[in-house]
């Protein structure tokens, strides 16, 4: 008996001796295991090693500032935007939504105000000279427009969100037309320079209405009235002579008739050939921009070139 107390006691110092050493050699063959799972998953997987090397797509934005400093995938679109920008300077664009309007609408913004840096690489680098102007900016994903009144509230807000951003004062009326009037002078005024106006989406607050019922669709109808009014503005002959640029997108053209009626000198390019590759890809900037996810794709599915793929 006293000889197996001794052997046990012997035998748990000999343990609690060398159990430190124990525990970090199976630690270490862990990590070695670790190591050698991961450098497998690598080895078999080149091709999706290869993936986290190709630019990011920029899936979650319409930011142009955004794609830009963090180096994700831009189909470079700005030898359009340099014609339209130099050959005149009202245009109405439509197209289906998540066809890259809002990103169009961000580009010229950041062109406009001269952050000429942003366009580095680009087509339109060299070109232009980025002369910085003040912009004013109506993106109708974000103006409420629930009611005609919470529509009139919105415009008014924008209104004066703007003048503050630039630190200047326009009229405190209800008129809204004529607080709009009032902003773009004081803008003109300030910078000594044209007034660059960028519409996205307009017609949401009325298109967001239809096929609901036949109150939305008086609601609809007040919204188009108040839109009317407001875009009024830009075609006055005083307002005219101080704009440098317009831009007008939407989803539908139908309400083009009403709204800008009698805005003579809005260019529309919806279906002009010139523009047609403005906004979406062709073939040949899907191969150009995006062959790194097309080459990964092709064989992923077996195929061992780009053409059989394709």
């Amino acid at each position: 008996m006293k000889t197996l107390v001794v052997f046990i006691v012997t035998l748990v110092s000999v343990y609690l001796k060398y159990i430190p050493k124990l525990l970090k050699i199976q630690q270490g063959l862990l990590k070695i295991e670790n190591i050698t799972k991961r450098c497998k998953i690598q080895k078999g997987n080149k091709k999706d090693i290869g993936a986290l090397k190709m630019k990011i797509l920029p899936l979650d934005t319409s930011s142009f500032r955004k794609i830009r400093l963090e180096n994700k995938l831009y189909v470079d679109k700005t030898k359009w935007i340099y014609h339209l920008i130099t050959e005149r300077n009202c245009y109405f664009l439509s197209r289906p939504r998540r066809f890259g309007k809002s990103l169009t609408i961000n580009t010229l913004k950041e062109l406009f105000r001269g952050n000429k840096e942003l366009f580095e690489g680009l087509w339109i680098y060299d070109k232009w000279d980025f002369e910085p102007h003040p912009v004013i900016i109506f993106d109708f994903n974000e103006i409420e427009h629930d009611t005609p009144e919470n529509l009139k509230r919105a415009l008014f807000v924008k209104l004066k969100k703007v003048a503050r951003e630039h630190k200047v004062k326009i009229f405190e009326e209800d008129i809204l037309k004529e607080v709009f009037i009032s902003l773009i002078f004081e803008l003109y005024q300030k910078y000594k320079k044209p007034v660059v106006i960028l519409v996205d989406e307009y017609d949401k607050p009325i298109i967001d209405h239809l096929g609901a019922g036949e109150e939305r669709f008086e609601i609809a109808k007040k919204n188009r009235d108040i839109l009317k009014s407001f875009f009024g503005v830009l075609k006055g002959a005083d307002v005219v002579d101080i704009l440098k640029f317009v831009f007008v997108t939407g989803v539908s053209a139908f309400t083009k008739v009403s709204i800008f009626s009698e805005w003579n000198n809005l260019i529309e390019i919806t279906a002009n050939p010139k523009y047609a590759d403005f906004l979406g890809y062709t073939e040949e900037e899907i191969e150009e921009y995006f062959g790194d996810y097309l080459d990964s794709f092709c064989k992923r599915n077996g195929f061992k070139t780009r053409e059989e793929c394709m």
